[in-house]
């Protein structure tokens, strides 16, 4: 195992899972990283905790995920550096350091797939694979200038990747402009279809941003406790500020009102379902604003956290995909917007950003 204190701070540890075979596939000649969240037989899956690590065998398989990405010709080359127990958005970590955002490095990376955005921001890889349970694949992506993509929950196999929340865990991936191509494929719907609908009584029917933050908040501390409270109990490991806290109220976390949560997901699918039917977009700021500054207090990250969720709890709640998409610097910091689709809408979706960015693209150079 070699250990990388280099490369902005990106990886907890390199190593080369080279592709499964030599031909022409899709993939060949690509470098991806993977979240260390994901299984690779032989090595601790570590979840971003020294604890978490030294308390768990090493990994007997590796997670299809990565075992797809290199069967298509991809090369693996390491793991990197995530929030920990992937319970923050910020991407500092008290234990591993904090990687070095190569947009703005006076900001926070954000996290919790905070080494896999910067991997690819840093074009140390084309792309990365990471989780996305609260907005931990959109959020990095946003705040250092890169594509991040969610897919809809349950389309991309989260076996072989450690649990967060199960009712909005999804693997996601961050991955360079220049190969967001090679992510879209064949038979999509034709982009005549796409449209916006503004349907009055519709909108009327989708509950407010605050009841979604709140109930994707409460059931994911409700879920990660049923996950994790037997070994953190047990365990009592050592958590760095603000993940301390936020596990602290998942471990109080009763069964209170979560049937109200699980009524507000499936409200927000059928709802958002009928306002933009098969090929509609809902198009919304990624993230509330700027990152962070570094080593900003823990009660205005906490603030800017629950401002935050009220966007990311759209696509997270309702279970639909999502696209962060990069808009170049804005007073030196990075600017994105995202777009929302159906869900299993991911290709069309996928399809659509392709086209669309071409076009920002044309105009920036004209």
């Amino acid at each position: 195992m070699e250990t990388a204190s280099g490369d902005y701070g990106a990886f907890m540890e390199k190593f080369t899972l080279p592709p499964k075979s030599a031909q022409d596939l899709p993939l060949n000649s690509l470098t991806f990283a993977i979240k260390e969240i994901f299984d690779v037989e032989g090595y601790v899956t570590g979840m971003g905790n020294p604890d978490w690590a030294r308390t768990h065998p090493v990994a007997t398989s590796t997670a299809p995920t990565v075992l797809a990405l290199l069967g298509a010709g991809a090369t693996c080359v390491g793991k990197t550096v995530m929030d920990e127990m992937a319970y923050s958005i910020n991407g500092e970590n008290i234990h591993y350091g904090t990687p070095r955002n190569p947009c703005a490095p006076d900001r926070v990376p954000g996290g919790s797939s905070s080494g896999s955005a910067v991997a690819v921001g840093a074009k140390l890889v084309d792309f990365s694979l990471g989780t996305d349970t609260g907005g931990s694949v959109r959020v990095p992506a946003s705040y250092c200038g890169i594509f991040g993509f969610r897919p809809s929950h349950g389309a991309i196999s989260v076996s072989g990747v450690i649990p967060m929340a199960q009712s909005f865990d999804t693997v996601g991936d961050v991955l360079k402009q220049e190969i967001l191509g090679d992510y879209v494929k064949t038979n999509v719907p034709s982009l005549k279809h796409f449209m916006s609908k503004e349907t009055t009584d519709q909108i009327y029917n989708i509950p407010s941003l605050s009841a979604l933050s709140s109930a994707m908040r409460l059931l994911q501390r409700y879920e990660f406790k049923n996950n994790h409270g037997e070994w953190i109990t047990a365990v009592k490991p050592d958590f760095g500020p603000g993940i301390s806290e936020r596990v602290l109220d998942a471990l109080r976390t009763t069964g209170e009102n979560i049937d109200t949560c699980y009524s507000v997901k499936r409200e927000l699918h059928d709802a958002l379902a009928a306002l933009l039917g098969d090929f509609g977009v809902l198009m919304i700021p990624t993230v509330p604003g700027p990152p962070p500054k570094l080593q900003t207090n823990s009660s205005e990250l906490e603030i800017f956290r629950a401002r935050a969720f009220s966007l990311l709890s759209i696509a997270g709640v309702s279970g639909f995909c999502q696209v962060s998409i990069p808009l170049g610097m804005y007073n030196n910091l990075p600017l994105s917007i995202s777009l929302v689709a159906r869900h299993g809408a991911d290709r069309f979706l996928l399809h659509l950003v392709e086209s669309l960015y071409a076009s920002i693209k044309e105009q920036k150079a004209a």
